[in-house]
């Protein structure tokens, strides 16, 4: 995700605007920066900063004034969302449902981004350019932030991608569904979508580390930044193999099969729909016999499996948009270089970074909007237990209340509901 350290410029720019440095001490400084970040030379350096793109003044300005404010606050109301999500999702009658569990994983993953990104955002974009200070434990935070968020979103990657094939499975072969998709495999492959990103994401780990710059005014003052890794800076091939593990691997692979998966599904709601509509016109029409009447209980399992799709398939769409982007920048960068990372990714950072926040802040929303057994749970959790716990219940509220949760019949309590 996003930004991975900090640039020359804007290093330069912050450490040493905020300090009252003569010309010879910042004509020493940036020959010891330009050392330490081994750049070829001087004409290497002025090649890396043109990228000639027309959105990236746009994503500078944005980065620069407004991005430290927008994240905290969609992270902020993301943080609430997947919680409440969590909480309606966890419920009794939900929590059984494989593809329940799946999105509740999604969801803590979520979680856990946003409420490391939230410190890092104020950190780095609010309290940072303020103060110019560049502590040591500033800069492990950065790189602790660089590496944590990666594997956390890789994390909903894997999951989201587990989401994708398990209704594929549901729909594609129904009469495996019990074989396949049980509890156990499903809590095995939840399971391996967060212990398999910590590997995957390994090779990044060793692209960053803290350097120190000394330099002397009224006393001497040790900044600390981040900054490409002596390994990844003389080994170029080092840095571009990530680049193409991080675009192909963990990016491009999983939005390719998610794409193929997506419009499978949507074939297939437009072949259910117009199959209703042959049977419509079939039982409309008189017979000798009678039209045949079908099960009330089968329709309603169908429209509930159609809606599951559709809300799924909004899912896997937003995560697309948000994911194919990034993937074909990365391997962008596989194909030119460090030079692009540098430069060009940077700037682009924060864009992305809000995009993968948004992904995760709206499922909720999806789910509300598109999904009446959610609406109906988190009504019951949250209407009648909060918003009327100081008033008695109406006979209809009675009745609502009792129908949606509590069944009557011991057969039906057993059963598991998917969303």
């Amino acid at each position: 995700m996003g930004k991975l350290a900090i640039s020359y410029d804007e290093y330069n720019r912050t450490a040493v605007g905020g300090l009252n440095l003569s010309a010879s001490d910042i004509n020493l400084l940036k020959s010891y920066i330009y050392d330490n970040f081994n750049y070829e030379n001087v004409t290497r350096q002025m090649e890396c900063e043109t990228c000639n793109w027309v959105i990236e003044d746009i994503a500078l300005k944005y980065s620069q004034t407004y991005h430290g404010y927008i994240a905290i606050t969609v992270c902020l109301f993301g943080i609430v969302a997947n919680m409440l999500t969590i909480a309606v999702l966890t419920r009794k009658d939900l929590a059984s449902a494989p593809i329940n569990r799946i999105l509740t994983g999604i969801a803590v993953a979520d979680i856990f981004l946003m409420v490391e990104y939230t410190s890092f955002a104020y950190y780095y974009y609010i309290e940072l350019p303020g103060k110019l200070n560049f502590p040591y434990w500033g800069a492990a935070f950065i790189i602790f932030h660089a590496n944590f968020t990666q594997i956390l979103h890789t994390i909903s990657i894997c999951l989201t991608l587990t989401l994708a094939i398990w209704r594929y499975i549901a729909i594609g072969y129904p009469e495996k569904t019990h074989q396949y998709c049980t509890e156990r495999r499903c809590s095995l492959a939840i399971s391996i979508s967060y212990l398999l990103p910590v590997l995957l994401c390994a090779p990044t780990y060793m692209i960053l580390e803290i350097k120190s710059t000394t330099i002397m005014e009224d006393q001497e003052y040790t900044l600390y930044h981040t900054s490409l890794s002596d390994m990844a800076s003389k080994n170029e091939t080092y840095l571009l193999l990530n680049f193409w593990i991080y675009a192909v691997i963990i990016k491009l692979f999983p939005c390719c099969l998610l794409t193929v998966i997506s419009i499978w599904l949507i074939r297939t709601l437009f072949k259910v729909k117009k199959r209703k509509q042959v049977l419509k016109g079939y039982n409309a029409c008189p017979t000798a016999f009678g039209a045949i009447p079908e099960s009330k209980s089968k329709n309603k399992g169908e429209r509930r499996a159609d809606r599951t799709t559709k809300m799924l398939v909004a899912v896997l769409c937003l995560f697309l948009v948000t994911e194919f982007p990034q993937g074909l920048l990365a391997l962008y960068m596989g194909i030119r270089g460090k030079c692009v990372f540098l430069k060009c990714y940077q700037n682009f950072g924060e864009v992305l970074d809000i995009l993968a926040l948004l992904n995760g802040s709206i499922n909720f929303i999806l789910y509300c909007c598109m999904n009446r057994m959610f609406r109906t749970t988190f009504g019951h959790l949250f209407r009648y237990n909060i918003l009327y716990k100081w008033s008695p219940p109406s006979q209809s509220d009675l009745h609502t209340t009792t129908g949606v949760v509590n069944c009557p019949n011991p057969s039906e309590q057993k059963t598991t509901t998917s969303l």
